[in-house]
């Protein structure tokens, strides 16, 4: 007897994924193996297997990815200090890449002949999946369930759970729900009241974090070790990756650290409206910034600068993979290997201070800084840099 077809779908347990489930086993002669990335999002794996056992589904696959995701990808993209449109620090975006790439893995290693996604048509998410399974996958087939069936709305989807016994949260029924996506660096949330910029957010819609008025009324202190460019250690303490976050997140969302609420240019042409909580990669951009403060050259820093906005834009835009972010890399990595020390923090109602910034480096000298000391540095070229530059001004 001939084997069925296989489909990989990246399956949450949630109502959408599910619907999705059961529409693909109602339109292809497949079979559906369900696929999980753990990269730090609440997980209920019960509710997964149980959700997609009641659809038949006999390979179900949830795989822990939150030190990789946090190593491979986060921590490299934080040593570019990427951040889109001035305030967003890319947390849905970057981990599209490293789902995509291992759903392509489980598809060939069970010989599957396509792969799905949840995205929705209007949303950036269709595309950074795709092109990573381009990328890892140039053969295997695309089933975008959102940009072909006829469920075309929020009351559709719900008819359709309901006449296939498709449990519905009770927070889906009616109004639309809330777009929410979260990962171990961060939480987005989308939709419902936020559709309108004029309407403030709720403050029961924030997970991670607690509103600055309600932060302790003492200061919280944390030390972040940096070696080679990346986190290595919270006050003192090493940790993994994926620990190493979770503190920071712990102790900065307690502070009130990491709210950002923006209108965005989607790569697709329509803008968005988002609230985002990315409290311990907050602490991470200002204490990244202030280690290569004082162990990076002014050109280095300057030219890592220079390529951040373009860098950040290629992450959103799910060009993780493309030669391009690839050369980027390279810059932002150049002299990485000379970013170690330590940079203490205060926390306080929202708020972060930088405390001291300790390392062996020698980029910055006390010496050549100090009012005191005048030995070292030669003030009569001063003028002749002055002059030179009164020169280029009309050239």
């Amino acid at each position: 007897m001939k084997s069925k077809k296989k489909i990989v779908l990246a399956y949450s347990g949630g109502l959408d994924t599910s619907i999705i489930l059961k529409w693909l086993q109602e339109n292809y002669d497949a079979e559906v193996i369900c696929y999980t990335a753990d990269v730090g999002q609440e997980i209920d794996r019960k509710k997964i297997i149980k959700n997609a056992k009641r659809l038949g589904v006999k390979n179900i696959i949830i795989e822990n990815l939150k030190d990789v995701f946090v190593k491979d990808y986060v921590f490299p993209m934080l040593r570019g200090h990427a951040i889109y449109e001035g305030v967003y620090l890319l947390g849905t975006s970057i981990a599209r890449p490293l789902i995509a790439k291992r759903q392509i893995a489980i598809a060939k290693k069970f010989g599957a002949y396509a792969v799905s996604h949840g995205s929705t048509g209007k949303g950036n998410d269709q595309v950074r999946f795709e092109l990573g399974y381009h990328y890892f996958g140039p053969k295997v087939k695309i089933i975008a369930p959102w940009r072909i069936w006829k469920l075309n709305s929020r009351t559709d989807l719900i008819k359709y759970a309901k006449k296939n016994s498709i449990p519905i949260p009770t927070d889906k029924k009616g109004a639309p729900p809330f777009s929410i996506d979260d990962n171990l660096y961060h939480t987005s949330t989308e939709g419902k009241v936020l559709e309108n910029p004029k309407n403030a957010a709720p403050e029961f819609l924030f997970q991670r974090t607690v509103s600055p008025e309600k932060a302790p009324n003492k200061a919280s202190f944390v030390t972040i070790g940096f070696k080679n460019g990346d986190p290595i250690t919270v006050n003192g303490k090493k940790l993994s990756p994926g620990n190493l976050l979770e503190k920071l997140n712990d102790v900065a969302g307690k502070n009130g650290i990491g709210r950002v609420d923006l209108v965005e240019n989607r790569f697709i042409g329509i803008k968005s409206r988002g609230v985002y909580e990315t409290p311990g990669g907050t602490l991470l951009m200002s204490a990244h910034r202030a280690i290569e403060s004082v162990t990076l050259d002014k050109e280095t820093m300057h030219k890592k600068d220079e390529i951040m906005p373009k860098y950040a834009e290629l992450i959103y835009n799910g060009y993780w993979y493309s030669k391009a972010r690839f050369k980027f890399q390279k810059i932002v990595d150049l002299k990485k290997n000379k970013v170690n020390g330590s940079v203490k923090l205060k926390l306080y109602k929202g708020n972060i201070t930088i405390m001291s910034r300790q390392t062996k480096s020698n980029a910055y000298s006390m010496k050549k800084v100090s009012f005191e000391e005048n030995k070292t540095f030669n003030k009569s070229n001063v003028e002749r840099f002055i002059n030179f530059h009164k020169q280029k001004l009309r050239s």
